[in-house]
């Protein structure tokens, strides 16, 4: 539910304005900080998610080629 997780961070948000305006005002400046600081980390997940695909797919291709059973994609 997307809706309830902006309700509970704007609350937040809200009851941080309210106890400790100062903390509020520090974590609105460093949090596009950090969000620029996460992204070539997130770029390296999906990089190496990426590659661990091609891996999995490369090793079950002679199965597949041999008519071996459908994998599901769920994980089950």
């Amino acid at each position: 539910m997307p809706g309830m997780n902006v309700l509970l961070i704007l609350l937040g948000v809200v009851l941080l304005w309210v106890l400790c305006w100062p903390l509020l005002l520090v974590a609105l400046v460093l949090l596009p900080i950090v969000w620029l600081l996460s992204i070539p980390f997130r770029l390296l997940g999906i990089v190496v998610e990426a590659m661990l695909a091609f891996i999995r797919a490369l090793l079950f291709l002679p199965a597949r080629l041999l008519g071996g059973r459908r994998m599901s994609t769920r994980g089950s």
